[in-house]
């Protein structure tokens, strides 16, 4: 019996752990999306303000160099010149310092986009995307964010495969809405 009422008390703790883990304020579809001031490769400044009145792909990446983020980046950066057709802007953030950011925009993002290093980890908390099992890498999630600021999707997956795809899809969309009331 006594196995029983700890089984039960360390399950209730884990749900509560869970709960505040997935409660913080992710930025929800129709809502403004946070702003941010990162440092990218070359030091050089990216803000959200920057952007406005453009479309915005941002996404988080656990670690530079790992195979899953090799993957996402190689797939961003060939659909970089689709999205840039469409008006909208990658921008991909980790918690990695600027020097090995430096290097993965060279040879795996090929230049084609900005990576920015969330140093203080103040914007993946912003976006809900801290991995709570390994706090110093971010969830693999990818937001759109209109050019008026707002969040108008996003999508959360270990794998890299569709984010890409899922993202292109809702910038395509809203691109295909506008041509056709012009």
């Amino acid at each position: 019996m006594r196995y029983l009422l700890l089984a039960i008390a360390v399950v209730a703790v884990l749900v509560i752990v869970l709960r505040k883990a997935h409660a913080t304020g992710v930025p929800a579809v129709g809502t403004d999306a946070p702003d941010f001031n990162l440092t990218s490769q070359e030091g050089k400044s990216v803000s959200l303000k920057d952007f406005r009145g453009q479309w915005v792909v941002l996404y988080f990446y656990p670690a530079a160099f790992t195979p899953g983020c090799t993957t996402e980046a190689h797939l961003f950066a060939e659909a970089t010149p689709q999205f840039a057709a469409l008006g909208a802007t990658v921008i991909g953030v980790s918690h990695d310092p600027i020097e090995k950011l430096d290097k993965f925009s060279v040879s795996e993002c090929r230049n084609k986009f900005a990576v920015a290093a969330d140093a203080d980890k103040s914007i993946m908390k912003a976006y809900d995307s801290v991995l709570w099992l390994k706090p110093d890498w971010a969830k693999r999630t990818s937001y759109v964010i209109s050019p008026t600021g707002e969040v108008l999707y996003s999508y959360t997956a270990l794998n890299p495969d569709k984010h890409v795809e899922n993202t292109m899809a809702v910038v395509q969309k809203w691109a295909d809405e506008h041509k056709a009331k012009s």
